[in-house]
């Protein structure tokens, strides 16, 4: 696998991180604040934030900013995977259509947009540092990185709807087999060419596939192939 597929993987697998945008209040200095994020399919970053928020006036003043993601269940901070996009944020022309995505992943936010302040902005990644571990340090080619449009965009609503009607046990083998996690209620969230995610219980899980997918037919393969694996 090259450097681009594992940072896009491990920027799909976590869920928030620190957006530092360029302070307009203090002349230029670096502003950082903690701001949940959802990788949307071609790879860019979609933030939900509020006209009131500080780093929203410091991106209506200037777009260029960075995020930095680490991997959030390994307490060895120095060591760890971790990963920097450097890009431009930017308002979402499509926020509506984010909107019924983004809630899959985080409902809570549900109340944020209740009160018609807040909007989906997309950062388009201009450079990503890629940290894989000690020794692991790459920047990333971003050509590689970068995704064109696939089928499986428009098909994945279709997908995820029929996993969750007609394939609950088979996800909760995948959360068992491959994830170690017994969950009584799982849901897919959303799937795209790298892998999908399943809410289980309370806890959301990234699963990776073998091989890129770009279609509803590809995928579904790979799901069964997953579920033959799980079932042992």
């Amino acid at each position: 696998m090259n450097n681009a597929i594992e940072a896009r993987k491990m920027l799909r697998a976590h869920r928030y991180g620190v957006l530092s945008t360029i302070s307009k209040k203090f002349d230029g200095y670096p502003f950082g604040s903690i701001t949940p994020y959802l990788v949307d399919h071609d790879g860019s970053l979609i933030i939900l934030i509020s006209t009131l928020a500080e780093h929203t006036k410091n991106i209506q003043q200037n777009s260029r900013v960075s995020l930095i993601s680490h991997n959030q269940s390994d307490p060895q901070i120095q060591t760890q995977g971790r990963i920097t996009v450097i890009g431009d944020a930017k308002l979402a022309s499509n926020q509506e259509q984010i909107g019924l995505r983004y809630m899959r992943y985080f409902p809570e936010a549900q109340a944020y947009l209740a009160m018609h302040d807040f909007s989906f902005y997309r950062i388009q990644s201009i450079a990503i540092r890629y940290i894989a571990g000690f020794g692991g340090i790459h920047w990333v080619d971003m050509e590689q990185y970068a995704l064109q449009a696939y089928p499986l965009i428009k098909q994945e609503d279709d997908v995820v709807a029929h996993m969750n009607a007609d394939h609950q046990e088979t996800m909760r083998l995948y959360c068992q087999h491959f994830r170690q996690h017994e969950a009584l209620n799982v849901t897919m969230l959303g799937i795209d060419c790298d892998g999908f995610d399943v809410r289980a219980d309370e806890k959301v899980l990234r699963f990776d596939f073998a091989l890129p997918v770009t279609d509803a037919q590809q995928a579904r393969m790979a799901l069964v192939e997953m579920a033959k694996i799980a079932k042992g």
